[in-house]
């Protein structure tokens, strides 16, 4: 698979990120461990975690998806061929976000002993701790860089002020920066990212890793009507999006593209990300090797200009 620079890092990456909050909830570990060996094989290098997936899940604590992909590499020996995301600052149970040094300072360690790795490719600040100053995380998170425990570092779910007003106390002290960002962005989510994020990327020339690509499966068109949402684990997710008055538009657009092109609609939204220039890629995840055929088919299929207005137009903000 060709792979893509990341922004000012020196990493490099497949057009797509895999999203491994499904391992451990939606996937079980034999499953998990399956799904990661067809991920590599059809050349998905770059996984992206956190230390809190799947804390939702019941009967779990958090740390089960970095803990399945640490059996994963160890097992195969593959943590070479691996970009490795991951994120830190999420609630864990003290009832709030966390970017304090202290719970950055053990956070990480707990991460790199679950991943049983040495080093992080790519850490994520995941939700803002308004109640931290962001010199007192910059410097925490400048600590583990100059220690050689991560290599890159990203903001995720961060307001553009306050990623902002990171990269100016980077700056100010010489401190490691951000240099990603990882917001929402889809057919259905796209005026903050458009009007906020992606002006950003452009004035500090940063890389965008959007998630929720797919709506957490809606634009994949299982989901039609209230009956559906018990098809799946992520029903309860996608309900909102039923009452989008954007929906019944997308959904037709993307499926009649799809018909066009001979492809699935999950494709589509994500080859509309994939043209657009200041993503970077989208984070998509599977439970089936079907979902990892649309994630294939997106890579090579070159939507027309005229099937990219049509979803533009679709996508276009209506009210209610």
């Amino acid at each position: 698979m060709l792979l893509r620079p990341l922004g000012k890092t020196d990493l490099q990456i497949p057009p797509i990120v895999f999203g491994g909050n499904v391992f451990g909830w939606t996937l079980d570990e034999a499953a998990s461990l399956a799904m990661l060996d067809q991920l590599l094989e059809r050349g998905f290098s770059t996984l992206d975690t956190a230390n809190v997936y799947s804390r939702w899940a019941p009967g779990n604590q958090g740390g089960e998806s970095e803990t399945i992909l640490g059996k994963w590499m160890k097992a195969r020996g593959n943590r070479d061929q691996i970009t490795l995301i991951t994120k830190v600052g999420h609630d864990l149970g003290q009832g709030h976000h966390d970017l304090t040094s202290a719970h950055i300072a053990v956070g990480v360690e707990d991460s790199l002993r679950r991943l049983q790795t040495d080093r992080i490719d790519l850490y994520f600040s995941h939700f803002d701790d308004l109640r931290t100053p962001v010199e007192e995380t910059m410097e925490a998170l400048d600590k583990l860089v100059q220690a050689g425990k991560v290599r890159w570092l990203g903001a995720s779910n961060l307001s553009a002020e306050r990623i902002e007003a990171s990269l100016a106390a980077s700056a100010q002290h010489n401190w490691a920066a951000y240099h990603v960002i990882q917001p929402e962005y889809h057919l259905l989510a796209r005026q903050k990212f458009e009007t906020e994020y992606a002006p950003l990327c452009e004035k500090w020339t940063l890389a965008a890793i959007t998630y929720f690509s797919l709506a957490s499966g809606f634009l994949s068109g299982k989901y039609r009507s209230s009956d559906d949402l018990r098809q799946s684990l992520r029903g309860g997710r996608v309900e909102k999006y039923l009452d989008n008055p954007n929906s019944p538009s997308v959904l037709k657009t993307l499926e009649d593209i799809a018909n066009k092109h001979d492809v699935s609609m999950a494709a589509v939204a994500l080859a509309w990300l994939l043209a657009k220039p200041t993503v970077a890629a989208p984070i998509a995840s599977a439970t089936k090797a079907s979902h990892l055929d649309a994630m294939t088919a997106a890579i090579t299929l070159k939507l027309e200009n005229v099937d990219m207005q049509s979803l533009d137009q679709a996508s276009a903000e209506k009210r209610p």
